[in-house]
């Protein structure tokens, strides 16, 4: 499974509308769709799943997960095609699991599809740093309603056949509140060039997320590498606490950034501070890269952020 900062060919963004549940912010969200849209086709080509009827708009998480196989002298995008239900059983999703057969029949990606759809498993709960790690978390991987009666040892055996892993390294702690993902990977961990692990901290003892992220933290100080080198560490703020108007805690995150060709786009807050802080951490990991901020105020608002919005294909080198 490549890195995410491999060279793409395109992103996809499932598109929302008056019949999803962005139907009360539709102008708010539409806006912030927008910009994500012009900020990738300026660098590559946009997928834009719109006229398939679909529940959600979390292409991260129905979209195929792409995996790169050397097949004799040349290298093969194979389009994996999981089950994606709802988190979990959580949320509506027949529409969101029949998108990718869909987009695919249509010649909107491009790859060999390979159904996997006995099985759950949805992009923002991966990280591969495309040299045979994969990352992922307990709480969500081991989740009720989603792969049961298989346990860690059976999962982790079918993501190294599947996504050609050489190892999975489980992320035991880490959650935030008002996460519906149960703990998705992409909301805690990030990999970055040259075995760097991107992750959100939490200074104040009072916060209610403070015992988790500490406890997350310290399993990743203790990291190695498949080279038995500890990880370099690069510690993202927590944005101050974000509500909804029912008082409810959003998952606000700067670890769900999204890597491009030549930029990453990464979410901000309307906090000055902790959004300019975020970017000049990131940009360490990605030096060579532009910083494009997209404001996701509205995104958090369903529960979700940038990188849970968009999902990335990668060059077909047949």
């Amino acid at each position: 499974m490549p890195a995410e900062w491999e060279r793409q060919y395109a992103v996809q963004l499932t598109w929302p509308n008056k019949d999803t549940d962005w139907a009360p912010i539709l102008k708010d969200i539409t806006a912030v769709y927008e910009q994500m849209a012009q900020e990738i086709s300026k660098r590559e080509k946009l997928i834009v799943v719109d006229d398939i009827p679909h529940n959600d708009t979390w292409a991260r998480d129905h979209g195929f997960i792409s995996v790169i196989e050397q097949r004799g002298e040349k290298n093969e995008l194979l389009l994996l095609d999981f089950k994606f239900n709802g988190w979990g059983e959580k949320f509506p999703a027949q529409l969101d699991n029949k998108l990718n057969k869909q987009i695919y029949d249509l010649n909107m990606v491009k790859g060999t599809y390979e159904s996997h759809l006995d099985f759950v498993l949805e992009g923002g709960s991966i990280e591969s740093d495309g040299k045979g790690t994969l990352f992922t978390t307990s709480y969500c991987l081991l989740s009720s309603h989603r792969n049961q009666p298989m346990n860690q040892q059976d999962i982790e055996q079918r993501l190294k056949q599947w996504l050609g892993a050489k190892r999975v390294v489980w992320i035991d702690h880490g959650l935030l509140k008002g996460d519906d993902t149960d703990g998705h990977i992409d909301t805690l961990v990030r990999v970055a060039p040259d075995d760097t692990l991107l992750y959100i901290g939490c200074d104040d003892k009072d916060d209610e997320q403070y015992q988790e992220l500490s406890l997350m933290e310290q399993q990743l100080k203790t990291l190695k590498t498949l080279d038995g080198q500890p990880y370099k560490l690069l510690r993202l703020p927590m944005p101050r606490p974000i509500y909804d108007e029912q008082g409810e805690r959003l998952p606000a995150t700067y670890a769900n950034y999204l890597v491009i060709n030549g930029a990453v786009l990464y979410p901000t807050y309307g906090q000055p501070d902790k959004d300019d802080e975020a970017r000049d951490i990131i940009q360490q990991a990605f030096p060579d890269r532009e910083m494009v901020p997209i404001d996701c105020r509205a995104v958090i608002w369903q529960h979700g952020s940038l990188h849970c919005c968009t999902m990335q294909y990668y060059e077909d080198e047949r």
